[in-house]
């Protein structure tokens, strides 16, 4: 509770001349969570409040993430960039690919719901941001009906394309095909052994993993909810798709969600960040910002 006191004594401070950083922590389904508010000079309740989700592995002090949220603290935004637990204690830096890995993908809409729940003692204008798998992780939270935000904004989001050439290109990037490792972690968890820990030459970015069958079959199986445009679809709130002309991890993000945008009424808008890449480094990060900040300002 401790953190919430700091919280308390930060906003009796609205007017001062700079802006503040605080780290927090949280308690979520047994793990400690990390996260990093950011708030501009004068921080009020009415001013705006961005809850940052990571890319798949990363951290809230990746340079996407940092750059980002200081980018908006410039322009009077607030953020809280928080850490996915991923099945780990005060997790921070990188996910060490020599860690056992015991996460799957629905872990992230509790932690994210957490910290929304936080976030509202903060601001009472509370808006969801998700960059690369952060952006599916933030679409699931947002679809699955869980406490609702004022808008969302996805940042080169993983697409159903993206997701299924992963799977496409596994025995080319780890000398081993695919199906057996999947179909034998399948198996596992319909028979209730989801803990089962299993050996495989790659997860994810990982070589020569040690994984649970559940967090395999998560990663790699057949999942509706891979599909961040019809998650979005779903939605009825605002969302901004934020597209990077150059990104080479996540190709399709104009193609997957033009469909969506067009079909939206304006709900939904897709923008394209000329020259970027997936990770929006230097300028590009300040292209974002002001991108977030006219979508925030249009629903005031």
């Amino acid at each position: 509770m401790r953190w919430l006191m700091g919280l308390a004594i930060l906003l009796s401070f609205a007017g001062v001349a700079s802006a503040a950083e605080q780290e927090l922590e949280l308690s979520v389904g047994g793990h400690t969570v990390l996260a990093t508010l950011r708030t501009p000079a004068s921080m009020q309740s009415e001013t705006p409040l961005v809850i940052m989700t990571h890319g798949t592995l990363a951290h809230k002090d990746m340079d996407t993430i940092r750059t980002l949220a200081k980018a908006l603290a410039d322009r009077g935004i607030a953020s809280l960039a928080h850490t996915l637990s991923l099945g780990l204690d005060r997790r921070t830096g990188m996910y060490d690919c020599a860690t056992r890995h015991d996460h799957v993908a629905d872990d992230a809409v509790a932690e994210i719901g957490a910290w929304v729940t936080r976030a509202q003692g903060v601001s009472h204008r509370v808006y969801a941001f998700g960059h690369s798998r952060g952006g599916n992780q933030v679409s699931r939270y947002l679809a699955s009906g869980s406490m609702p935000v004022a808008a969302a904004v996805l940042l080169a989001p993983v697409t159903t394309g993206a997701e299924t050439a992963l799977r496409t290109a596994y025995a080319q990037t780890y000398g081993k095909p695919l199906e057996p490792f999947l179909d034998h972690a399948t198996k596992a968890v319909v028979a209730g052994r989801g803990g089962e820990w299993m050996d495989v030459p790659g997860f994810i970015y990982c070589r020569n993993a040690v994984v649970t069958a559940r967090a395999f079959a998560s990663f790699y199986g057949a999942d509706p909810g891979q599909d961040t445009a019809a998650l979005v679809a779903q939605l009825k709130m605002p969302v901004l798709v934020l597209a990077a002309t150059k990104d080479s991890v996540v190709p399709d993000v104009v193609s997957s969600f033009t469909p969506v945008a067009e079909a939206s009424h304006g709900r939904v808008q897709l923008e394209r960040i000329e020259d970027a890449d997936h990770f929006f480094r230097d300028l590009f990060a300040e292209d974002a910002a002001d991108r977030i900040v006219e979508f925030i300002n249009q629903i005031r």
